[in-house]
């Protein structure tokens, strides 16, 4: 009887016993998965170039970055912002290798980047599928925020649509009534010729030519000739880099600003290239989202700040940068630091108002896309070297998302 008693109680504390650990064992599991993935810190994955063609641009962005970060400490609220930068290395493939690192292994709460669009698509389906927050800081493909737009995807930089379309209705009524086109022929070129025709034409422009030349090209010569014998008043042109520097340099060296008046993106004659121009960007006009000569005391003490720290000019990727860091920051403090649920998350990204450097920013609840002033500029002369000057602002431009 005793030998009975006892089996039965052995059999009930087993079961107890057994529950407990179960009930340990779950608890766990769910504080693992319910859990902030970064405990005290804020894990901010960047996806940037540091390889290749882009490398410059992705440098000057993580730049703008860490200026940004600084001015807080690396610190929202009590918790600690670390960043985890991966090289893109401009590579869609290598690209979605390595986002999937950033997502799986250092289980990062937010994801900003890319320079390349085609990154930038590559990786949308991983970042929608996973639901991480996506605040693009430089790519302008324009199906982003369109046909690939995603709940999780916000982009703080431009669309081809917004830099190209800018400038069109402007330039019919104050530069000329007929226009060639001449871009660099990829995907973000020709978007950004599309846009400014559409707006250049519905005003009452026509356009008498367009030619594409490849990326990289060293020789403009064939081009030019073309666009010398063409009857048109101006040529709105984008390229960007190394491309923009001979361009516009072979453009002036054929006799042709006198003729036929160069207008384009403002990458045409931006800071980092207009120095290796010489003057032969004297007299372009073109259209941008930021310019080192835009007169506001917020953009005075962002240049002031990243020429302390850099003792160099900032370019516009390092505002891009800048831009996307206190975006970031600011929606995370709604909500104490707290990045652990990404629909919170993205929901604090778009209700981000505020003044940056290049004028008053805000978001498109429907496009997920940054609504913005375009600045006209005009290349002059000033000492000796070449400066923008901000000639015109178009407030308030907002990507159609169609």
């Amino acid at each position: 009887m005793k030998k009975k008693l006892f089996l039965i109680m052995l059999v009930v504390f087993l079961a107890v016993l057994s529950a407990c650990g179960n009930s340990a064992i779950q608890s766990t599991s769910k504080k693992e998965e319910g859990g902030s993935k970064s405990g005290g810190t804020i894990k901010i994955g960047v996806m940037l170039p540091d390889s290749g063609v882009y490398a410059s641009l992705g440098k000057h962005l993580h730049k703008g970055m860490e200026l940004y970060f600084d001015s807080i400490d690396w610190k929202i609220g009590s918790k600690k912002i670390e960043i985890i930068k991966e090289d893109s290395e401009a590579d869609p493939q290598v690209a979605l290798r390595k986002a999937r690192k950033l997502i799986d292994q250092d289980k990062v709460d937010i994801l900003t980047g890319t320079v390349s669009t085609a990154v930038a698509y590559a990786i949308r389906d991983e970042v929608d599928k996973k639901k991480i927050p996506f605040l693009v800081s430089h790519a302008g493909g324009n199906d982003l925020t369109r046909s690939k737009r995603s709940d999780y995807i916000w982009r703080s930089s431009f669309s081809s649509w917004q830099i190209g379309n800018s400038l069109g209705e402007w330039a019919f009524h104050n530069v000329g009534k007929t226009m060639y086109i001449a871009a660099a022929d990829y995907a973000f070129g020709r978007e950004v010729s599309e846009a400014f025709k559409e707006a250049y034409t519905a005003a009452g422009g026509k356009i008498v030519g367009e030619v594409y030349p490849p990326l990289g090209n060293n020789d403009y010569s064939s081009y030019l000739t073309t666009i010398k014998n063409a009857k048109a008043e101006a040529v709105y042109a984008f390229f960007a880099g190394s491309d923009a520097v001979r361009f516009v340099q072979q453009y002036d060296q054929f006799g042709l600003k006198e003729d036929k008046k160069l207008i384009g993106s403002g990458w045409l004659v931006s800071e980092d290239v207009r120095k290796s121009q010489g003057n032969a960007g004297v007299g372009t006009i073109s259209s941008i989202f930021w310019d080192y000569s835009i007169k506001t005391e917020e953009n005075r003490q962002f240049k002031e700040a990243f020429e302390k720290k850099y003792n160099e000019r900032p370019t516009i990727e390092a505002l891009e940068g800048y831009d996307a860091a206190k975006i970031i920051a600011e929606a995370l403090t709604t909500l104490d630091g707290d990045a652990s649920d990404p629909d919170k998350v993205v929901e604090a990204i778009s209700n981000v108002e505020f003044i940056s450097p290049r004028g008053p920013i805000k978001f498109d609840k429907e496009t997920h896309h940054v609504i913005q002033n375009m600045y006209i500029i005009e290349t002059k002369l000033v000492n000796g070297q070449t400066e923008n000057e901000v000639i015109e602002i178009i407030e308030e431009v907002r990507d159609p998302g169609k």
